[in-house]
């Protein structure tokens, strides 16, 4: 499996480092993994042999400004520069034919990278055989400022991906916490557990009994290291081991040493961090993502001084998480300097349990898991439409027809989902059906017909309302003496015909395709003609009816309402090639997910073309004797 992570760290390093765990991961499965960054180049952060990595031209943030970004001389990012990177990260896409594409953070953030990634949809979306999609994300978000902001991400989500990776505990930490999970959204998301990535680990002895202050990858905890020196001071009879990163420049770095008292190590980050903080009596950084992760496996108690420069505020609500557990004590920015800090440290050391250490995280190798059985789904789906060629073409061998039709259901409007569901109709020109509710039909839904070609309309129960009492299956039509519907449904047939004309066809397709036989039978009589559900008709006629039945449909209801398994459809259509029946495809074109409509769009190419299958119009199939 060829895997491609594409990620853009803009201030300090936890995005780099999360997805070189994430590559390292799949490389270690055998994976051939490709590693793009987009931000300044941190060598000791980069994955391991095992990975490819390509640099784009780079940028990061000044300070807490995500939007005004920098480019690689430090000058003002144009719409050129972010041009180039788009460019440079599809061709790199096009170049290694990834099986899956991983986009750490976006569509989630780094929406100013739009562009890039937009980029890299594009050619997934291109791409043949189509590359599973998945998004890595941490386990709790800055919160969207706008409800179009989330609505944004939502959309990209259900429109391009396949699936999200959400690095967290979703006990502890769910994504609920900081960001609008909606029931679109949710069945997305899959929870790996933390992602951090392994480090040898050397001699508890360097960090014992220390006061372990840290502070990622930025600048950004210059403050908090300069409150540590102060604390230190005033707190002789306590050790301090001050751990500081690379994004700190010199003259800073050369200050904080210089005013270090003799009971406080100065140094830079180490990668034995993890044995340091494992042995320290109690950590004091920022709430970034790393720091839950590696708290977690250390069971060291912590004070937390969480990030919120900028109107950021995922740390703050991952320390308040924390602090809520007994995990850590919460001091705020706003109130930091050397004695609250000793306050809080001396409160901690007295007040917080040490725990168990975790088990290491497995976040990176739940998320290899995930990865390989989508990819694998996709490849089961390839299969399969290709042994749906070879039936096709063993039928048209031997002289065959498989006749096929189309209904979708639950039209009212004229919407940009049917409008996508007519264009792709004229694109591969076959007929459709639409079964429409008569009490809900808008103005605007016969006029957007009414040049409509190929595409007639079916009578889809009265109003869709669930007439069936509570704890059993759905239905509208029954519960009820069949006095109750037949009035209705005779001024709704009306409706319908006025409604559209001569596209209206005398057809009951029952909402949730379920209706009482006692209903069924009295159709007829009130001018009806056919009858449509779903699965193998038990006769071609019933009561007066000419049946026609939907055989295929492709969303998992029971599961999110996403596509459900490709593979089993594709199957189940070649199954029914000599059904002795049409073969009907049914479409729900207001809840199809991206997914969903790229199926669709490839099965009817498919079927559209091939000389062996025969597609049968709604009119066509009643009007026959």
């Amino acid at each position: 499996m060829r895997v491609l992570i594409a990620v853009t760290h803009l201030l300090g390093v936890g995005h780099l480092a999360r997805a070189a765990a994430l590559a390292d991961a799949f490389a270690d499965a055998g994976h051939d993994v490709l590693l793009v960054s987009g931000g300044r180049p941190h060598p000791h952060h980069m994955p391991g042999k095992g990975v490819r990595t390509a640099q784009l031209p780079a940028v990061h943030a000044h300070g807490a400004d995500f939007v005004n970004l920098r480019d690689e001389g430090d000058g003002p990012v144009t719409p050129a520069y972010l041009e180039d990177r788009a460019g440079h990260l599809q061709r790199h896409a096009a170049d290694f034919a990834p099986d899956c594409i991983i986009t750490e953070t976006f569509p989630f953030g780094r929406n100013v990278l739009r562009r890039e990634f937009q980029a890299l949809l594009d050619y997934a979306d291109s791409a043949r055989p189509r590359p599973v999609v998945l998004a890595s994300i941490r386990d709790i978000l800055n919160p969207p400022s706008k409800p179009q902001k989330a609505e944004r991400a939502e959309d990209c989500i259900v429109e391009h991906y396949d699936g999200v990776l959400v690095h967290g505990d979703a006990a502890r930490t769910p994504l609920s916490r900081s960001w609008p999970v909606s029931g679109r959204l949710d069945p997305f998301l899959s929870y790996t557990g933390y992602v951090a990535r392994p480090r040898d680990a050397v001699a508890a002895c360097d960090g014992d009994g220390a006061i372990l202050v840290s502070g990622g990858g930025s600048a950004a905890a210059l403050p908090l290291f300069r409150a540590a020196i102060g604390a230190a001071h005033a707190a002789p009879d306590l050790v301090w081991h001050i751990l500081v990163g690379a994004g700190v420049s010199q003259s800073d770095m050369q200050g904080l040493v210089a005013s270090a008292p003799s009971n406080a190590r100065v140094e830079r980050a180490r990668p034995d961090f993890p044995a340091l903080l494992a042995a320290a009596r109690l950590s004091v950084s920022q709430a970034g993502y790393n720091t839950a992760a590696d708290l977690a496996a250390a069971g060291t108690p912590a004070v937390l001084v969480p990030f919120e420069d900028g109107g950021e505020q995922e740390q703050r609500l991952r320390a308040e998480a924390l602090a809520a557990d007994r995990v850590a004590m919460l001091l705020d920015a706003a109130r930091l300097n050397g004695e609250t800090l000793l306050s809080c440290v001396r409160t901690g050391l007295a007040e917080l349990p040490r725990r168990a250490p975790g088990a290491p995280p497995d976040g990176a190798r739940q998320a290899v898991r995930i990865a390989e059985a989508a990819v694998r789904r996709r490849d089961a789906t390839e299969m399969s439409f290709a042994a749906l060629v070879d039936r096709l073409d063993s039928l048209h061998a031997q002289g065959a027809v498989m006749d096929i039709w189309w209904r979708d259901d639950d039209a009212a409007d004229d919407t940009p989902q049917l409008r996508r569901l007519l264009a792709l109709r004229q694109r591969h020109g076959v007929p459709l059906a639409l079964a429409v509710s008569p009490l809900l039909i808008q103005p605007a839904l016969p006029r957007l017909l009414r040049e409509e070609a190929g595409v007639d309309v079916l009578l889809h129960g009265l109003e869709h309302r669930n007439n069936a009492p509570p704890g059993t299956k759905r239905q509208e039509l029954g519960y009820a003496p069949s006095d109750v519907f037949i009035a209705p449904l005779t001024e709704g047939l009306s409706r319908h015909r006025d409604a559209f004309g001569d596209r209206a066809l005398p057809v009951m397709v029952p909402p949730w395709n379920r209706i009482d036989q006692n209903i069924i039978g009295r159709l007829h009589d009130i001018g009806f003609e056919g009858l449509s559900t779903f699965g193998r008709r038990a006769s071609a006629r019933l009561a007066g009816l000419r049946v026609f039945n939907t055989h295929i449909d492709p969303v998992d209801w029971r599961g999110g309402k996403r596509l459900g398994e490709p593979a089993l459809f594709v199957e189940r259509i070649a199954a029914l090639a000599d059904a002795g029946e049409p073969v009907g495809l049914l479409t729900h074109h207001l809840i199809h997910d991206g997914a969903t409509w790229r199926f669709v769009d490839r099965l009817l190419a498919l079927l559209a073309r091939h000389p062996a299958v025969r597609f049968c119009s709604a009119h066509g199939m009643w009007s026959r004797q």
